[in-house]
């Protein structure tokens, strides 16, 4: 008789917003979602920078000019705009299983391809195509939203996003390892960079086949069997365009957008020209910067989630308000920290700096997206998508800025009084009365659910 209560908590464990996050379980969808969606986006980041830190490798190899770089830089960014921009729909109308697994396997095509790039053209067109993998972010941060009750939801989508932001640092720590293996092993440079490519390709299509069949697109099971059986879908309700086009008539998403680009624009531009210029600048070995390089992009696993979690504590007590006067605090501390990195005199203090700097960056992030699932619950893959082409936009136009500029020292600087002007709109976002009392009431509710 014991046993028909424990099935009964399995069933609504399985069917319901998780409210607690059990961190160490992959026994329901919601937990398994949790640790897939950080591993897959892991592996994308892992790809999407995998080039930048054997660039001065690749520079000399193909003979690259500083202006082939920036324009190199800009491609690795600039389509992550339109398909972050379009994925995040097709999240609503087709799931974010189906959505994650084809990105997977169609971006490990250009991936793969890098490695048999012979002129600066075929290097641009790869990594042009490779930055459509970056739209991974939208995916990741839908399907936890959709997985994860009011009260913790911030937590998920930043613990998920920064552990896969991670794997940007893991590049560029790494991926001069594998090029000095590749070396150790008699293979020259020409071919050992390329070898070197070939891992992260093949990481996404390992990845594609285990996210295809160990996820769901919700708590309830499939978007197309809820579909066919009748059964309605939260955040699915506006599907494709519909959801695109009620996202775009908030004005709290494009205030949302701008603080996104000062953040994770940074956050992605910083991945592409840290360790060149640490190599340029301070004159550090290609293993050195990659190392300095990499200490940013490690601090997302856990800075991320601390902005997450700060979020989701503060509105406890003030709402979701308080998320965004969070957020404004720490931008501003990105653009105070990214400027005394612009201006640091030593690589010791350079490093110092970026880890402050770095830190604000990614705790930014994670509270922008802690303020996502609230903007509007019904078209949430239109808000998550335009959120998060916001980044790339950031990333692209502080590209065209060091072109323009010509020196990199003087494009950090020019970035960090753009981020912390830019953190007032951090406090425009705000919420009607109905707005902040839904956000409670919803977590009191999600808190009677088993996790």
């Amino acid at each position: 008789m014991a046993a028909t209560p424990d099935s009964k908590d399995i069933t609504r464990n399985s069917t319901s917003k998780a409210s607690k996050i059990q961190l160490f379980s992959m026994g329901t969808p919601q937990m398994r979602t949790f640790h897939l969606t950080w591993m897959a986006f892991f592996v994308c980041f892992f790809a999407w920078f995998a080039c930048a830190p054997l660039m001065p490798v690749i520079k000399g190899q193909l003979g690259l000019t500083i202006e082939q770089i920036a324009n190199i830089n800009i491609a690795a960014v600039a389509v992550t705009i339109l398909v972050r921009l379009v994925i995040g729909p097709m999240c609503d109308r087709y799931g974010p299983r189906k959505a994650y697994t084809g990105l997977l396997l169609i971006g490990a095509i250009p991936v793969i391809g890098v490695g048999f790039a012979q002129t600066y053209e075929t290097f641009l067109f790869f990594r042009l195509c490779i930055g459509a993998v970056g739209a991974s972010f939208v995916i990741t941060q839908y399907h936890t939203s959709v997985m994860f009750a009011p009260n913790v939801v911030g937590t998920a989508n930043a613990a998920t996003a920064g552990w896969g932001n991670a794997g940007g640092g893991v590049a560029q720590g790494l991926m001069p390892l594998l090029l000095a293996a590749m070396l150790m092993l008699g293979v020259g440079d020409n071919l050992g960079w390329r070898v070197a490519l070939l891992v992260p390709g093949l990481m996404m299509l390992a990845m594609a086949a285990v996210y295809w069949h160990f996820t769901q697109d919700c708590p309830q099971g499939n978007f197309d069997e809820l579909r066919a059986a009748g059964i309605a879908i939260e955040s699915g309700k506006k599907g494709g365009w519909a959801s695109f086009r009620a996202a775009s008539a908030n004005y709290r998403v494009w205030m949302l957008f701008i603080t996104y680009g000062a953040c994770f624009g940074v956050e992605i531009f910083i991945h592409n020209i840290a360790a060149i210029y640490y190599v340029d600048h301070f004159g550090l070995s290609l293993k050195s910067a990659g190392i300095a390089a990499a200490s940013f992009g490690l601090l997302a696993l856990f800075a991320r989630a601390l902005g997450g979690i700060i979020s989701d504590k503060v509105a406890l007590r003030g709402g979701l308000n308080r998320r965004a006067t969070l957020l404004f605090i720490m931008m501003l501390g990105e653009g105070l920290g990214l400027l005394w990195f612009a201006h640091a005199g030593s690589v010791t203090m350079a490093v110092i700096a970026m880890l402050c700097f770095g830190l604000f960056t990614h705790m930014a992030c994670g509270a922008t997206y802690a303020l996502v699932p609230f903007i509007d619950r019904k078209a949430l893959g239109g808000v998550a998508g335009i959120i998060g082409a916001g980044g790339n936009v950031g990333a692209v136009l502080a590209g065209f800025l060091m072109k323009g500029l010509g020196d990199t020292q003087q494009t950090l600087s020019m970035l960090g009084v753009l981020v912390t002007v830019s953190a007032l709109c951090a406090v425009a976002v705000r919420f009607t009365t109905s707005d902040k009392n839904d956000e409670p009431t919803l977590a009191v509710a999600a808190n009677n659910i088993p996790a």
